[in-house]
């Protein structure tokens, strides 16, 4: 059974930074179809960061040199390195990942809350 679980979430004031972590269980997981996503409050759910195999990432504009991902194969982790944070960085931050067969995993979030 596939298993997404976050944390490193909490309160940080805004100029600061948080690490995230998704740790990933229940099969060879494919590092490419696996991605950050943030819900900030009464927003839709976003796509923020896109980790690639090839060292690269796919981010979105709102976080694009604040943020970076990272992986360790090792530990079947994805981390979520967020520096410079700012209020409007704050939400639910998910874990998302898709297999070949089209079927999609979230984990529960962490809680991100930037204060100004």
């Amino acid at each position: 059974q596939v298993q997404l679980v976050e944390s490193g979430g909490g309160l940080v004031q805004a100029g600061g930074s948080l690490r995230l972590s998704c740790l990933a269980s229940g099969t060879t997981f494919n590092f490419n179809a696996m991605h950050w996503y943030r819900q900030a409050p009464g927003k839709q759910r976003e796509l923020i960061l896109a980790p690639r195999t090839d060292a690269t990432q796919n981010t979105a504009e709102s976080v694009s040199g604040r943020f970076t991902v990272s992986i360790d194969n090792a530990r079947n982790t994805m981390y979520l390195q967020m520096n410079r944070l700012k209020p409007e960085d704050t939400g639910v931050y998910y874990c998302h990942y898709g297999d070949r067969d089209l079927n999609e995993y979230w984990g529960q979030g962490t809680q991100v809350t930037v204060s100004s």
